[in-house]
């Protein structure tokens, strides 16, 4: 019932700062829970950040815990991850999800029922 698209991603320099968007569709995307995850070549997908249905509850991977912001707009069916302080390590896919549902935690990907093609972030050193 929703389709996501990401945007924002390019090349940064270590220690700079980028901006991810997902736009979704539809007239209920405040009923979704929001994640992103992100895959860098030869390793697993794995959790970014999560955020709540009004934004009120977020939660993050320990790995960008206090350099990543996730955020959403409801009203532009939007939502954000502000990346800041980016490392190498920071470099791969990054993907929006949703889900309609809440389990008690937003890590696992397979908990998601909708997923953006990605947009590529590249951190040279």
């Amino acid at each position: 019932q929703v389709q996501l698209v990401e945007s924002g991603g390019g090349l940064v320099q270590a220690g700079g700062s980028l901006r991810l968007s997902c736009a979704a569709s539809g007239r209920t995307f405040s009923r979704y829970y929001m994640g992103w995850f992100r895959q860098a070549p030869e390793k697993e997908r794995e959790f970014v950040a999560g955020i709540s249905r009004s934004g009120g509850n977020t939660d993050y991977a320990g790995s960008v815990k206090g350099r990543f912001t996730i955020s959403r707009d409801n009203a532009k069916n939007t939502v954000y991850l502000q990346m800041n302080s980016l490392k190498p390590e920071d470099t791969a896919v990054y993907y929006c999800a949703a889900r309609g549902t809440y389990s008690g935690s937003y890590y696992w990907p397979n908990e998601y029922d909708y997923w953006g093609q990605g947009t590529q972030v590249t951190v040279s050193s």
